[in-house]
């Protein structure tokens, strides 16, 4: 599973800073997932950003430089994407992405917990 720490490093830092959230990591997706108040939030992929976004904005989002839709089962996923490392190289530019993610995680839906029964 190798993914760049460099960046998970980065990511971890940014996340640390925002105030009122809780802050948890699993393995998933070949990488890095960063969990914001229980929910999958952004993931270090490879050297890519995995974001998870609202839906909404898909094709705003679709112009940004760096961005690469995430395909599965042979469709892309709304709402999810792939940003190579030149789309996040500024600070600026970083810290859109991570936002975007943090804003979309307030509205996002925790996934089931696999075992549990209502």
């Amino acid at each position: 599973m190798a993914f760049n720490t460099k960046l998970a490093d980065r990511l971890r830092e940014y996340l640390a800073s925002v105030p009122g959230i809780s802050i948890g990591e699993k393995k998933m997706f070949s990488g890095m997932a960063f969990m914001v108040n229980g929910k999958m939030c952004v993931n270090v992929s490879g050297e890519n950003l995995m974001c998870r976004f609202d839906p909404a904005l898909q094709e705003e989002v679709a112009g940004r430089i760096g961005y690469e839709p995430m395909i599965m089962k042979g469709r892309e996923l709304t709402g999810y994407c792939y940003v190579s490392p030149e789309g996040f190289k500024t600070k600026k530019d970083f810290e859109y992405w991570v936002k975007l993610c943090l804003e979309f995680n307030n509205k996002a839906k925790a996934s089931k917990k696999a075992g549990k029964k209502k």
